[in-house]
């Protein structure tokens, strides 16, 4: 594993407990030597864990749309620096530069990104890991909402268990080290009458 893609606010939220584990995120990142590959802002919890990995000496990549740099949050003190047409070039940038994929608090946008990210695990496309860093319990909702996917038959096991999910930074890095894709063959029933 080289570099981990960070999906996360671009506000800082209300918590100071979101700024604190961005902090330690990017501690441990840092410290294992993998670089970093998030938005390309530089405001908020995004411009937060960018500045704060840059500081400890770590690579940051962003990758951001033009609408977004003329709208001037750009990161200009970047490692590297790519500047796209639309958001889905920009998610397939940063899925390439990446081998896994974590989600910090955020909003829409964060959830789009993982998301979609997920799905293309889930589909084949890659076997990256993908993981929720929940803190204080701000994905505990999302996370049974997941869970009822399986209990409805939308869902099965197998990819529900593709969301590595911790509150601690360094315990979800560790999960990513030995993260073992699952390998299911055929995950959508055919039913006749629908």
């Amino acid at each position: 594993m080289n570099r981990i893609c960070v999906y996360l606010g671009s506000n800082p939220g209300f918590d100071p407990a979101y700024a604190e584990t961005t902090r330690r995120l990017a501690g441990e990142l840092v410290s294992r030597g993998l670089g970093l590959v998030y938005g390309g802002s530089d405001v908020g919890l995004m411009g937060l864990l960018a500045n704060t990995c840059l500081g400890a000496g770590g690579e940051v990549i962003g990758v951001i749309p033009e609408r977004l740099v003329e709208k001037e949050v750009a990161h200009t003190g970047l490692t590297q620096s790519f500047v796209v047409r639309s958001m889905h070039e920009r998610k397939q940038k940063m899925a390439d530069l990446s081998d896994g994929f974590i989600a910090l608090p955020g909003g829409v946008g964060t959830l789009e990104e993982f998301f979609e990210a997920l799905t293309w695990n889930q589909l084949g496309y890659h076997a990256k890991p993908c993981g929720l860093l929940d803190v204080k319990g701000y994905y505990a909702c999302l996370s049974d909402h997941m869970d009822r996917m399986v209990s409805e038959g939308f869902l099965v096991p197998e990819h529900r268990r593709m969301v590595l999910t911790s509150s601690d930074p360094a315990d979800l890095l560790d999960r990513f080290a030995t993260y073992d894709p699952p390998h299911v063959d055929k995950w959508i029933e055919k039913k006749k009458g629908l």
